[in-house]
């Protein structure tokens, strides 16, 4: 008889950084990788974004999307 354990390690947290020139952009691509980050069990805890302006009026847009493993 063969006996196999399996063990699973789960990713607990994750926080993963974004950044685009438009808020649209940004917004798409925090968007896609929630849809992704749910296939491994994780789902967003928190959000931090701000918005910086450059010398010639141009925005850049970057977010901090901090993920936690879903707990039933």
């Amino acid at each position: 008889m063969i006996n196999l354990n399996f063990q699973l390690d789960f990713i607990e947290d994750k926080v993963e950084f974004f950044e685009a020139t438009k808020l649209n952009d940004l917004e798409k691509k925090i968007n896609d990788q929630i849809e992704t980050n749910k296939a491994i069990m994780l789902e967003v805890h928190h959000v931090a974004h701000q918005m910086h302006m450059d010398e010639n009026g141009r925005r850049f847009y970057s977010a901090v999307v901090h993920f936690k493993l879903k707990r039933k």
